[in-house]
């Protein structure tokens, strides 16, 4: 009885799942956000590179 209620008092599988949902949520905030940033990059250098020639 004593191990099921350790068991079940036992946070830290929770907390290290929490982690990892919290670390793949920034993952694909930055990936997203770098995409946008890279697209918007290439749209104006290749606008400048335009009016270059």
């Amino acid at each position: 009885m004593k191990l099921v209620a350790r068991f079940v008092k036992n946070e830290s599988g929770a907390t290290a799942i929490e982690y990892g949902l919290i670390a793949a949520l920034i993952s694909v905030a930055i990936i997203a956000g770098a995409s946008t940033i890279g697209n918007n990059l290439s749209t104006t250098l290749n606008t400048i590179g335009g009016n270059l020639t």
